[in-house]
This record gives C-alpha cells, structure tokens and sequence, in this order.
C-alpha cells in the first residue's frame, strides 16, 4: 500500500526541499564546531576555486579576443610603414617638376631623416622623464617596517611606528 508521501503514479509533484545541503547532512549525532568549521572551509575552498577557474576561463577568451584584434593592427601598422615608401617616393617625384630629379630625391631624403630625428628626440624626451614608482616603494617599506616589528613589545618598537602604527608611509607626522 503506498503511504500519503510517496509518488505513486499520480501525477503530484514531490514535495519541495528547503534547500540542497552541499554534503550529506548529519546523520542522528550532532556535528561538532571543528567538524562544522572544517565542512565551512572545504565549501569556502572549493567556492574561491570555482570563482577562480571562471574567471580565469573569461579572462582567456577575452584575451584571445584582444590578441586577434591587434593581429590586425599589426598588419594595418605595417601596411601603413610600407606605404611611406610610396609617399616619399611620391613626394620626390613631385619636386622633381621644379628641380633637377636628383635634388628632389636628395631633399626628400633630408625630410626623412629630420623626421625621424626629430621623433627620436620626443622619445627620448619622454624616456627621459620616467622615474621610480617613489610613494610604492615608501609605502612596501612602511609596510615591511610594521610587518616586522609585529608581535615586539611597544618597547622594543622605534617611537615612529608606535606613533604611527596606522600610517600608511610609516613616516612621523608632519613630515
């Protein structure tokens, strides 16, 4: 005889679970805190790895994308360095309606290289100017200064990081 809860072929639909446990639920005892801490850790765990392998899996397609995008670039680019060629060669052959064809050419010639001179001073200029990340590399020392002195007693601590345990340059304040 088929009890009230069963599914006996009539069509009812099974009834509906407050939710799906991520691991068989206890049985009869009750779980201890370290077993129920160890249950939170191993889903934290495998959540954090699950999040991680979909963004790694987003984040490649994407970059396969961009990689495929700047394929043409690369080649609109060259295309674009072969055609100077041209208009040089275009430019030379127009000055030599008014000059002798190998002063036109020799003219040309001296553009391009003041060209180029003078794109090469501009990237020098802006080389020039790059200097060190100065408040990253005072901040990572700050940090490696607190980090260091963690678990000292305030004795032990130079004055500047006891005062300033909170700064985020590490420095005394006012300077």
């Amino acid at each position: 005889m088929a009890s009230s809860t069963s599914n006996s072929g009539n069509g009812d639909v099974p009834p509906v679970l407050p939710s799906i446990p991520l691991s068989p639920e206890p049985g009869p005892r009750e779980q201890s805190i370290g077993s129920l801490a160890k249950d939170v850790t191993t889903h934290l765990s495998s959540l954090v790895r699950a999040e991680v392998e979909l963004a790694k899996a987003e984040v490649t397609a994407e970059v396969k994308k961009g990689v495929q995008g700047s394929i043409f670039f690369v080649v609109a680019a060259a295309i674009g360095l072969f055609s100077l060629f041209y208009l040089f060669f275009f430019i030379a052959e127009l000055l030599a309606v008014w000059l002798q064809r190998w002063a036109a050419f020799g003219i040309t010639f001296l553009i391009m290289l003041l060209a180029a001179g003078l794109f090469g001073l501009l990237g020098y200029l802006r080389v020039r100017k790059i200097r060190k990340p100065e408040k990253t590399v005072d901040s990572l020392k700050a940090s490696a200064q607190v980090f260091s002195q963690i678990g000292k007693s305030d004795e032990d601590r130079p004055r500047e990081l006891t005062v300033n345990a909170g700064a985020s340059t590490g420095r005394p304040a006012g300077s």
